[in-house]
């Protein structure tokens, strides 16, 4: 009998201590960080789960590379291999690194958008979202209808509703759409993977009106290994050959390299547009730095060259995928209500069917993830009302997974801690908002729990 157990492709040559708390020491830290966890002190989180950007451990090449750094301030040779390595997976033409996702955002819309514009997506991001909306223009999701029902099975759930495209470009014109996203995974949308079927429709509307069609790269590795697994036709395909063939089918992108590129830190925006790709520089030089470094050291951009590459190797995707999957399938077993089918880099819960008590207002999710660390220590983020506002379409709490950070007895804990609070759901109260910023509201909002006393589900 063949062995079936999928290990962790790698041994472990360095470890960091994590810190236990005490439930009650855990009820006064909530209460210090006014119930937002990213205002929680990380020494005193034991199993991190807000996000997986910037968190992964790097490799041994990466820290070997790392030591290659040549921090020339112009024409560096670490900029040489970085552009190598990103065109050979992306192939556009003019690369741009910046210190991180959101700066290569700033810097498109800027570049590109105006007020009264519309931006579709499949889903927009939080950070993708603000700086759309921040240059006056509207940040619009065009999701499939699968997506409204997060119980509901798709294989490509992440997929942009290309009909919901066609309407909008006829409804309010090509001159008022500056591009297209699509988001790879889509992240917002529970993680889910877009098809390349879908993503070559997607690029023939926006090719037939002359709209620039942009990915967002973060998590491109992910989606390109659940092609493999789901698309007919590209079972026998590298992740790589995959990428590939789909990044061919846009004008440019933002790459967060903090996700699939392995890296602690760093982005880059590509385009083939030459005369926007000397705007953009020109905008970069302002606040990022010169375009060869890009508010980035030579370091980080020898171990984003070294990373890219990594994160395409299939038997770290074949592990990433399986692990993240394990922890959906066991807490859905026993009735946690979860997006369905597990995500890459992430397991979302459906706060708002887990806590029906709970008033939309009163944000579940936010209630949610505040008992997940009372409970456990575990720190995982609201996706909903807090981050989206009116925008919002679910009320998700998200487990995000570090790559090549924790251990299966990490997951087993992780499993337990939902069960319990599964178990005692009735118990948990709502949240309300006492204060909140104009942008981005979920990093320093703070919050209190309501007074009321819930009703038994």
């Amino acid at each position: 009998m063949p062995i079936r157990t999928i290990i962790e492709p790698f041994r472990i040559k360095s470890v960091e201590p994590i810190r236990w708390t005490t439930r009650e020491q855990r009820h006064e830290l909530l209460r210090a960080a006014h119930y937002n966890l990213f205002l929680l002190p990380a020494d005193d989180v034991l199993i991190d789960l807000l996000t997986d950007s910037g968190t992964g451990a790097m490799s041994t090449y990466q820290w070997g590379a790392i030591m290659e750094g040549d921090e020339s301030y112009a024409g560096s040779k670490s900029f040489d291999r970085f552009r190598e390595s990103v065109q050979d997976i992306f192939g556009y033409k003019n690369v741009i690194p910046t210190h991180q996702g959101r700066a290569a955002e700033r810097i498109l819309f800027n570049c590109i958008c105006k007020k009264g514009d519309v931006v579709p997506n499949n889903t927009h991001f939080d950070t993708t979202r603000a700086n759309v909306e921040f240059v006056g223009a509207e940040a619009l999701d065009l999701p499939i209808a699968e997506t409204k029902d997060p119980s509901k099975y798709h294989p490509f759930k992440g997929n942009m509703d290309v009909s919901a495209l066609e309407q909008l470009i006829a409804r309010v014109g090509r001159e008022h759409i500056p591009l297209v996203m699509l988001t790879i995974t889509n992240n917002s949308g529970g993680g889910q993977p877009v098809s390349m079927e879908n993503a070559k429709a997607v690029s023939a509307a926006c090719k037939q009106h002359g709209i620039p069609l942009y990915f967002d790269a973060c998590r491109f590795a992910e989606n390109a290994y659940f092609i493999k697994l789901r698309e007919r036709g590209y079972e026998n395909k590298t992740p790589k050959e995959i990428a590939q063939e789909m990044f061919r089918l846009g004008d440019g992108c933002t790459m967060s390299a903090k996700k699939d590129g392995m890296a602690n830190i760093g982005g880059f925006l590509c385009t083939n547009n030459d005369v926007l790709a000397a705007q953009e520089k020109n905008l970069l030089i302002l606040t990022e730095g010169y375009p060869t470094y890009g508010g980035l050291a030579g370091r980080d951009l020898e171990a984003i060259a070294v990373g890219l590459q990594e994160a395409l190797q299939e038997d770290y995707l074949r592990y990433r995928i399986v692990s993240t999957s394990y922890l959906g399938e066991h807490i859905s077993k026993q009735g946690v209500p979860i997006v369905q089918p597990p995500g890459g880099h992430a397991i979302y819960l459906d706060a708002r069917a887990f806590l029906p008590h709970i008033p939309l207002d009163q944000f579940p999710g936010v209630a949610l993830a505040n008992e997940l660390y009372l409970e456990g220590g575990i720190r995982s983020v609201e996706i909903g009302r807090l981050m989206f506002a009116d925008a919002a379409k679910w009320d998700l709490v998200r487990l995000a997974i570090p790559r090549r950070v924790y251990t299966q007895s990490h997951i087993d804990y992780v499993i337990e801690v939902i069960l319990e609070v599964w178990g005692r759901r009735s118990q948990v109260k709502g949240m309300k908002l006492t204060s909140e910023a104009p942008f981005l509201r979920h990093f320093t909002a703070h919050l209190e729990p309501v007074a009321n006393v819930v009703a038994t589900v």
